[in-house]
C-alpha cells in the first residue's frame, strides 16, 4: 500500500503591524463643513441678487404704473411734473455710448501694457510699472472727477478742434455746438484712463500664467518674439482678456461722481460725441435722489433696474463668449 506524504505549504507572511491610523470621522466632517459652507455661501449669493431684484421691480413696478410716458423711449425726464413722464432713452444711449468709447481706448493700450510687463520689460523695470499700475486701480472715483474737470476737460478742447477738423465728415466727430468739452467723449476718455489698471493687472497676470514649455518650443523653431505673442500668449489669454474687459465695462457702465463731475447733462440724443450733453444712470441717480420726492425715487429706481439688467446682460453674454471658445481659456494647457 503506497504510502502519501504530505505536501508542505510555505508559511503565511506575517500581518503587517498596525500602526497608529488618523480617524476617519474627523476628515469626513471637515468635508462635510467645507461642502455645506460652499454650498451656503453660493445659496446666499442668489438670494442676495434675488432680493435685490424683487426690490428693484417692486418699487419700479410702482413708478412705471403711474407714467404717462413711454418708460423706454421718452427723451425727458420730470417725475415731479403732473402728469409725470419720465423716460431712459437718453440715459441708455450715453450709457452705452461712453461705456463703448471706454473699452476702445483702454482695452488696447491695457493688453499692449500687460505685454509689454510680462514679456518685454526687465525685471527691475516690470515690478515697479506693474506697482504702479495697480495702485490707479485704488485711486477713488471723487478724484478722477476732479481731476477730469479740472485737467482733463481744459485740454480736451485742442483735440476737439483736432477731431472736428480732419474727421467731421465720420459724422460721429462732427461738431455742431460751441462749449465746453464736457461731453460722452470726455466721459468716455475719462472712463478709458478709470477702467485701465483693472484690465491691465488682470491680463498680466493671465499672460504670465502662459506655459513656459509653450514659448520655448516656439523660440526654438525660429519664432521671433512677436510670432511667440501672437500664436502662444495671446490665444491662451483670449478667456482672460475677455474677463478682464467685463470687469472694466463693469465699472464703467456703474459709474457715478466721476461721470457727474465732468458731463453737463442734458436730454438729448446726438450721434455728435463732441457736443456737450448728454446723460447716464449713475450720473443721472447722483443727480436727482437727493431732490426727488418718493415717488421720483421710484423712478430712478427704474433706471437703476435697466442697469442692473443690463450688467448682468453683458456678464451673460461675456460667459457665453468664453464657453465657446475654451480651447483658448488654458483650461487643457
Amino acid at each position: 500500500m503506497a504510502s502519501t506524504t504530505p505536501i508542505d505549504t510555505p508559511p503565511a507572511p506575517p500581518a503587517p503591524a498596525e500602526g497608529p491610523q488618523r480617524p476617519r470621522s474627523t476628515s469626513r466632517a471637515g468635508d462635510k463643513i467645507f461642502v455645506g459652507l460652499s454650498r451656503g455661501s453660493g445659496i446666499l449669493l442668489l438670494v442676495i441678487m434675488a432680493s435685490i431684484a424683487v426690490f428693484l421691480s417692486y418699487r419700479s413696478a410702482i413708478a412705471i404704473s403711474e407714467n404717462e410716458g413711454n418708460f423706454l423711449t421718452t427723451f425727458d425726464w420730470n417725475p415731479a411734473g403732473n402728469p409725470p413722464v419720465f423716460g431712459i432713452a437718453v440715459l441708455l444711449f450715453g450709457t452705452v455710448v461712453s461705456s463703448i468709447i471706454a473699452m476702445v481706448i483702454a482695452v488696447p493700450i491695457a493688453v499692449g501694457i500687460a505685454l509689454f510687463i510680462s514679456h518685454y520689460a526687465p525685471r527691475k523695470l516690470a515690478a515697479p510699472i506693474a506697482y504702479v499700475i495697480d495702485l490707479l486701480a485704488a485711486v477713488p472715483s471723487i478724484v478722477y472727477g476732479i481731476w477730469g474737470a479740472l485737467v482733463l476737460v481744459p485740454y480736451l478742447e485742442g483735440l476737439n478742434l483736432w477731431l472736428d477738423q480732419f474727421f467731421s465728415w465720420t459724422y460721429v466727430f462732427d461738431k455742431t455746438e460751441i462749449g465746453v468739452p464736457r461731453s460722452l467723449f470726455t466721459v468716455g476718455i475719462l472712463l478709458a484712463i478709470m477702467i485701465l489698471p483693472i484690465v491691465t493687472s488682470v491680463s498680466r497676470e493671465v499672460f504670465l500664467q502662459v506655459p513656459k514649455m509653450n514659448e520655448e518650443a516656439a523660440l526654438a523653431l525660429g519664432a521671433t518674439r512677436w510670432e511667440v505673442i501672437r500664436l502662444s500668449v495671446l490665444p491662451f489669454g483670449r478667456s482672460g482678456i475677455i474677463s478682464a474687459s467685463m470687469l472694466g465695462l463693469g465699472r464703467a457702465l456703474g459709474e457715478t461722481m466721476a461721470v457727474a463731475t465732468v458731463l453737463s447733462p442734458s436730454f438729448i440724443i446726438s450721434l455728435h460725441v463732441l457736443n456737450p450733453g448728454g446723460g447716464t444712470f449713475a450720473q443721472n441717480i447722483a443727480a436727482k435722489f437727493g431732490e426727488a420726492d418718493t415717488f421720483g425715487r421710484d423712478a430712478l429706481i427704474a433706471s437703476g433696474l435697466v442697469l442692473f439688467v443690463l450688467t448682468l446682460l453683458v456678464n451673460g453674454a461675456a460667459r457665453l463668449i468664453i464657453a465657446r471658445r475654451k480651447e483658448y481659456s488654458g483650461a487643457n494647457a
